[in-house]
């Protein structure tokens, strides 16, 4: 939530319906907002994005650049996205250049952060609303019986009524995308001297997945669960469920789904009880 001018503090109304609204959540912080000028292409996670700047204009605030320790621990972390409920990016950056009034080129950035590289498209857009995650955005109150449920939101100055004209009103239905697993990485897969083909990969987690003395990376979940799709072309020819991160494609399976001596691709997911299913990694087989 922005304003200008910031009004002490902003109210967040919710209800099952457009009446009987309820306080949901008080905001006594602006979030620092903006829009891009200039388009931010795709970048590999987990490495430094040393590409063209890409330029913001908030519209209140201000921006600073941080160092690389800084950084690394956590500063500047912000969310690009279209500014619907789901179509978020988290990303970081090390540079802010002050190169206009309100607009910012920010550089030497980490791009997919937080799990989000597995959405990541092909460009952000000009046009594309930006939030700094320095804490002040928190999160509505929601029950986990209200997910995917639209609800009505009405949001305005605190001192004010929630049927004054200055609130906006929102009808939006969070799926909860904070549950949702990361998706797998280091996902491969080879043929042995019997034709078969070996697939595994590594899980993540979304939780405490940061420190480097555990032997493993908690689970995060109730149980692992995996789903494996195998498709040719554009259609599912096997779909299976795992309990391990490894899987053998055997060339009977091959045969019977028709894909020896033909390419195909093998999709990956984690699976959650909370949520669903998380976000497929996918690899090319050549036949």
């Amino acid at each position: 939530i922005a304003a200008k001018p910031w009004p002490t503090s902003v109210a967040v109304y919710s209800s099952d319906q457009d009446a009987g609204y309820k306080l949901n959540r008080l905001v006594s912080t602006a979030s620092i907002m903006g829009r891009t000028l200039s388009t931010f292409d795709a970048a590999q996670s987990g490495l430094w994005d040393r590409g063209d700047a890409l330029r913001v204009k908030i519209a209140s605030g201000a921006l600073a650049s941080v160092g690389t320790d800084q950084l690394l621990n956590g500063a500047n972390l912000m969310a690009i996205g279209d500014g619907s409920a789901e179509n978020w990016e988290l990303f970081q950056f090390r540079d802010a250049n002050l190169v206009a009034p309100d607009t910012y080129d920010l550089s030497m950035r980490l791009r997919g952060q937080a799990g989000t590289d597995a959405v990541m498209p092909i460009f952000w857009p000009a046009g594309s609303v930006v939030v700094l995650m320095n804490g002040a955005p928190t999160q509505v109150s929601l029950q986990a019986s209200e997910r995917e449920l639209a609800r009505h939101y009405r949001i305005g100055p605190a001192k004010r009524p929630f049927s004054d004209p200055s609130f906006t009103h929102r009808v939006e239905a969070f799926s909860g995308i904070g549950l949702r697993p990361l998706s797998v990485c280091h996902l491969r897969g080879r043929r042995n001297a019997a034709a078969d083909c070996l697939v595994d990969w590594i899980r993540r987690t979304r939780i405490d997945g940061d420190s480097w003395s555990s032997y493993e990376v908690p689970l995060g979940e109730l149980r692992e669960l995996y789903l494996v799709r195998v498709l040719l072309g554009s259609t599912v020819v096997r779909e299976t469920t795992l309990a391990t991160p490894q899987w053998i494609y055997t060339l009977a399976m091959q045969t019977a789904d028709s894909v020896t001596a033909q390419s195909f691709e093998i999709h990956v997911a984690q699976i959650s009880d909370a949520f669903g299913l998380g976000p497929l990694a996918r690899i090319t087989v050549n036949g």
